[in-house]
């Protein structure tokens, strides 16, 4: 089996976030998660990066992961015992770590990237971010044979939004990014990972910066009085009033009001 490691350092007492993927293209790792922030923290060994091919689990000359749909159709279909070879050896591979930690370790959970699967929440990236690490396995062509997720039900089939990508590594790369983000040390403030849209259920407020006047536009007076209490107060209107237009969905959850639109109008209930 071959792993590609971009974090080669000596292992540490302290436990990194340990992210490993699951695809086609491990080219593409760390990719963007290799500067900025989620860089320096790789450097550091804050987390590391290993990518399994499954290519290197086939059987035949070719080495083939994909084969046509069943009952026909356009595309290809990753083959499940391909897939399923795969991730075992990494299941395999993570276990004598476990065993040492002894049984209450938490376990690495499994996510599998696919538009099939349940859009992923910040709420679930910050307990991703507060464990032990990330497998993501990323989907390719027409997706999974099903069969891989009947057989392995302890993968999460997880979607980045609605919309159709070319592959998982994408949106594999955006999961990664969000949960490096929170780990320890890797923001210079650590509210800047509370302090921001999704965090209490709402977009967050409108952000401004110098200088005061620009283009004839100023910086809202409030964010200017020097009143924290009256500042806390505007972001969190501004806030509220952001989400129940921009985002009707996240309004209705925070809010419990499922009748009233974006719009503050009362909608008719069905019968």
């Amino acid at each position: 089996m071959n792993f590609r490691t971009f974090n080669s350092s000596v292992s540490r007492l302290a436990m990194i976030f340990a992210a490993t993927i699951l695809t086609l293209y491990p080219e593409m790792f760390p990719g963007p998660l290799g500067v900025s922030l989620a860089g320096k923290a790789l450097e550091r060994g804050d987390w590391s990066c290993d990518t399994v091919n499954p290519r290197d689990f086939t059987e035949d000359k070719h080495r083939t992961v994909d084969d046509t749909p069943a009952g026909g159709g356009a595309g290809m279909v990753l083959k499940a015992d391909v897939m399923a070879a795969t991730l075992d050896s990494v299941l395999q591979m993570q276990k004598p770590s476990s065993e040492v930690e002894g049984a209450s370790s938490p376990k690495v959970p499994i996510l599998a990237m696919t538009p099939r699967g349940k859009p992923i929440t910040q709420a679930r990236i910050r307990e991703i971010a507060n464990g032990p690490g990330v497998t993501i396995i990323c989907g390719r062509f027409e997706g999974f044979d099903e069969r891989l997720f009947e057989a392995r039900p302890e993968i999460e089939q997880v979607s980045l939004a609605d919309i159709v990508l070319s592959g998982g590594e994408p949106a594999a790369l955006a999961i990664l990014d969000a949960c490096i983000r929170l780990l320890p040390g890797v923001m210079g403030a650590p509210s800047s990972g509370t302090e921001e849209s999704f965090e209490d259920g709402l977009l967050e407020y409108p952000q401004y910066t110098r200088p005061q006047t620009w283009e004839g536009r100023t910086i809202p007076e409030v964010l200017r009085s020097g009143d924290h209490a009256k500042v806390d107060a505007w972001r969190k209107a501004q806030a509220e009033t952001d989400t129940r237009l921009r985002r009707p969905d996240l309004w209705e959850r925070y809010s419990g009001d499922p009748v009233r639109s974006a719009s503050g109008v009362q909608r008719k209930k069905k019968d």
